[in-house]
């Protein structure tokens, strides 16, 4: 069976998605977000696709689809549905699998299951994505723990952001977690800087 390797943030908004679109396209890998919450805009499947450069049937369909952004219990709610999480199961491919989870660890899929469940299920190794800016060093402490206490490995933390060694170090060293790199904040986010950036700030090796 292909690798397969959960990309997981600390928060909202920390640049998971974009992660996963450079980490799938290093990999020349697939890319699957189980749960997509908000269909307004540009859905994260379409971004990856986008910024990838991925053939479009490597970029699979999600399980659960809502129109609103919000978390993924509620966002079901409101479309009428309940989530199944005993059928978020990974399909398989003959390359390296990415999936990207909807928010963070515990972010509920119902309110009788966090996503952390699910994770805890599949034992597959998860990256932590992490921002580097203030308050990172307590979300991203947090969610290594929680991974730990229910024995999903940690494979280690990619930050997102401008440099700020001191966090990045104390993360590192208070976690045990590997310190996986960075990637840098681009002024022009396409799939060619994408990928010259994550090759700058990641071994592809540390994911294999």
């Amino acid at each position: 069976m292909s690798r397969r390797i959960v990309v997981a943030g600390t928060d909202t908004g920390v640049g998971k998605t974009v992660f996963s679109a450079a980490l799938a396209a290093a990999l020349d890998g697939y890319y699957w977000k189980p749960v997509q919450a908000g269909l307004e805009s540009e859905s994260d499947s379409q971004c990856v696709a986008r910024l990838s450069g991925l053939p479009p049937e490597r970029i699979l369909p999600e399980a659960w689809r809502f129109r609103t952004p919000a978390s993924p219990h509620y966002a079901a709610r409101l479309d009428g549905a309940v989530i199944d999480p005993a059928r978020l199961d990974p399909p398989r491919c003959p390359a390296p699998l990415v999936i990207e989870t909807a928010g963070g660890v515990m972010t509920p899929l119902t309110l009788k299951a966090p996503t952390i469940d699910v994770l805890e299920r599949w034992g597959f190794p998860v990256v932590v994505v992490a921002r580097t800016s203030l308050g990172t060093i307590n979300h991203s402490l947090l969610t290594i723990e929680a991974l730990r206490r229910r024995g999903i490995p940690v494979l280690g933390v990619a930050f997102v952001g401008e440099p700020n060694l001191e966090s990045e170090a104390a993360i590192a060293a208070m976690s045990g977690a590997k310190d996986l790199g960075r990637l840098a904040l681009l002024a022009r986010l396409d799939s060619e800087n994408l990928r010259a950036a994550f090759a700058r700030g990641f071994v592809v090796e540390d994911f294999l």
